[in-house]
This record gives structure tokens, C-alpha cells and sequence, in this order.
């Protein structure tokens, strides 16, 4: 303790009012101080026991939570829910993408391709309480990740039931390591090539329910396998699912773009590009995370480097050096510290183009013209600017 007051007294700049700056405001840094008081006085929360648990110990402390979490999260202003996900997400970053697969993929889903109508059904049905739907999103395959344009599983229309049929016509068209499928999701926003009197029509988004809500036995044509320990993040359940002639109802494709009448016609948007604006959302979300995270671990080494004394002058009884002196030590450290700061102000600014953005093509939906164009423009540039700064951030 002493070794870490002596590198913090006096230093060349203030701490809080640098804290309050990153922060956004010091009104944010307190409830994130109130926030961590409360995790770290939750015995839920405790994560110097996480080596010990066996797989399955893992995964049900991460439902207690979800249970606690999906409470508040529905009770409490979204600006405090958001806040406090990004505190979870470093204090425990498997339960955050456990949590975050419903919340922000499955229901994000609902929101960014489904019509109001539709948004509302599947929120009656439970979709934001996570009271009766907990959910996954099966986009990537075993043969295909990021190329979704490249799906295999297929929903064919039949006009004669008024239903989609949704198959997995090859193995690699398995939904593969899908977040909560293996053991706790009920439905699934599943990415599958839209077939209608034979004609493909592109990926499109259907609800797909997985398992009975009362019993959890796998419905009729679903089979869905875990894909096991991890070597990080086993709070959530990743599993395969293969999808065997299911039916679905036709109002189960989320139609806020692409629709499919009654009568078989597709009726499609003048922009198809607009429907994957929400797929952003996650690479966005990963450029914070990355900064968050790169925090917490310079905070360890930074700490450790003050306290931990290698060699001296040999003078006896005289403490040895401390790591943090060592100017190839620093060489190591500050860098990375001078590139988290870096990140955390691309992922603000980052997250503020992704909200702009989205707030630009809901106002657009469905037109033409100028403000069109101005926003597939956009749309373009917050794409790869959010895949290149994923890829250098978590790397």
C-alpha cells in the first residue's frame, strides 16, 4: 500500500477532474461509483471463486444473474440500464455477452427489422422481460461467418398453409456457436434465405421458436447441440442448432423491409441496404468494450509494476527497485496506456456516428432521393470504420 500512495502523491495532472472528463461528467462517474459499490457487496457478483466452478456451476450463477438483471434492466431508465451494462461487461464479461445476446441481438433484431406490429407481439409475448422468451441470434454458420449475403439456411414459402418452412438443407448451414441456444433459449431470430415460388429473395430475418416455454423439451425438426468449455466466457451457453423442414407463420419473418403478402408477393424496400444498419451495432459496442478492457488490464500491470521490486544496488536492507523504474518496464506499459486512451476516444466517437446513423435511416425508411442516398452514403462509410476499428481495437 505504501509503494502505490507513493506513486500517486502528487501527481502532474488532477485524477478526478481526468476521471470526470472520460467519464463524460462527473454526475456519470459517481453512479458508476455507486454501481461498482453495489457489485462488489453482491455476493452474486464475486468473482475470486470463477476458476473453481465446474461448467454447469458457471452457467446457473449466470442465469441468477440474468434473472436479477432482467428486472432492473426493464424498471430502470435506459440511460442507467446502458451504464451499468458497460460496468458489468468488465466486472464480468461472459455474463455481459450472455445478457447482451438477448438483449442486444435477439431484441435488437425485433426492433431493427420488425414492423411496430410485429415488435409488439413478440413484446407482449415476453420478449423484453425475458418473462416467458429468452432468446439467441442465428446468423453465423458452420461454412459462413460474416458473409451473411452467403447463409445456406433456407425459409420457403407455402401459400397453401400461409407458412415458411425453414431447413437446414447441408451441415454447413448449422447455426454454430449460437449464444444461449445450448440449454436456455426459447426462440431464435434466425438469418435464412427467403424462397419464395422459387425464386430467392436474399437473407431475411424469422422468429423461430426452439424449445416449449413451460417444459424446455426442443420442439418438432429442431435439434440443437452444446459446443462445451471455453476458454473464456463460459457464463453463456454457445450450441449448434440444425433446423429439419420446421414451420413457422408467415408473420414470423420480421417484415419491417422485405415483406411477403398472403398471396405470395414479395414486396421489397427500394434500399435493401437499409435492413443491415442494425447489424452494426455489435462492432460498434466491441470498439468500447475493447477500451474497457484494456483499462482493467493496464489498471492490474500498472499496479502490480508499483509494488513488485526486482534487484537493487546490493546495499543491505535497502528495498529493491521497483518494476515501474525500470525505463524498458515503462516502455512496455505507457504505450499501451497512451493507446487505451486512444480507443476510448474512437469508441465515443464511434458511438456517436453509430446513434446519428441510425437516427438518419429511420427517418429515411422506405424513401428516395437525396437524404436516401445521403444515408446509404453514411451507412457505407460507420460499416467499415466499425469492422476495421473491431478488428485493430480487440486485436
Amino acid at each position: 500500500m505504501a509503494s502505490i500512495a507513493e506513486e500517486r502523491r502528487a501527481p502532474s495532472f488532477p485524477i478526478r477532474e481526468l476521471t470526470y472528463w472520460l467519464d463524460g461528467g462527473r454526475s456519470i462517474t459517481e453512479q458508476k461509483e455507486r454501481v461498482m459499490l453495489e457489485l462488489e457487496r453482491d455476493p452474486l457478483w464475486r468473482v475470486s471463486d470463477h476458476p473453481n466452478l465446474t461448467l454447469a456451476e458457471t452457467r446457473e450463477r449466470a442465469m441468477s444473474k440474468v434473472r436479477r438483471l432482467a428486472d432492473l434492466a426493464t424498471s430502470r431508465p435506459q440511460e442507467e440500464t446502458l451504464l451499468r451494462m458497460s460496468i458489468i461487461s468488465v466486472v464480468d464479461p461472459g455474463f455481459w455477452t450472455r445478457f447482451g445476446v438477448h438483449f442486444g441481438l435477439f431484441f435488437g433484431a425485433l426492433q431493427g427489422q420488425g414492423t411496430p406490429s410485429q415488435l409488439a407481439y413478440w413484446m407482449s409475448k415476453g420478449a423484453l422481460t425475458m418473462q416467458g422468451i429468452t432468446g439467441c441470434f442465428g446468423m453465423t454458420e458452420l461454412g459462413h461467418g460474416s458473409n451473411v449475403a452467403g447463409l445456406e439456411t433456407t425459409a420457403t414459402f407455402d401459400p397453401e398453409t400461409d407458412e415458411f418452412d425453414v431447413h437446414s438443407p447441408t451441415l454447413t448451414s448449422t447455426k454454430w456457436w449460437i449464444g444461449g441456444a445450448a440449454h436456455t433459449a426459447t426462440h431464435c431470430t434466425v438469418y435464412a434465405q427467403l424462397i419464395v415460388g422459387g425464386k430467392r429473395y436474399g437473407t431475411k430475418t424469422f422468429v423461430v421458436q426452439l424449445r416449449d416455454t413451460k417444459t424446455f423439451e426442443l420442439m418438432p425438426g429442431v435439434n440443437i447441440g452444446d459446443l462445451g468449455k471455453k476458454m473464456g466466457r463460459d457464463q453463456i451457453d454457445n450450441g449448434w442448432i440444425r433446423f429439419t423442414h420446421v414451420r413457422i407463420p408467415r408473420s414470423h419473418m420480421l417484415m419491417k423491409h422485405t415483406k411477403v403478402l398472403r398471396s405470395g408477393k414479395v414486396v421489397e424496400p427500394p434500399l435493401a441496404q437499409l435492413a443491415y444498419g442494425a447489424l452494426i451495432q455489435g462492432r460498434v459496442s466491441m470498439v468500447s468494450d475493447s477500451a474497457n478492457v484494456a483499462k482493467r488490464a493496464l489498471t492490474i500491470a500498472t499496479r502490480y509494476a508499483s509494488v513488485r521490486r526486482q534487484f537493487g544496488d546490493g546495499t543491505p536492507g535497502a528495498p529493491e527497485r521497483k518494476l515501474l523504474d525500470y525505463p524498458i518496464h515503462q516502455h512496455r506499459l505507457l504505450p499501451l496506456m497512451a493507446q487505451t486512451f486512444a480507443m476510448t476516444f474512437a469508441a465515443r466517437e464511434m458511438t456517436a456516428n453509430y446513434h446519428q446513423l441510425m437516427k438518419q435511416l429511420g427517418a429515411v425508411d422506405g424513401a428516395q432521393g437525396a437524404d436516401a442516398s445521403d444515408a446509404i452514403k453514411n451507412l457505407k462509410e460507420t460499416h467499415a470504420t466499425s469492422a476495421g476499428l473491431k478488428a485493430f481495437c480487440t486485436w
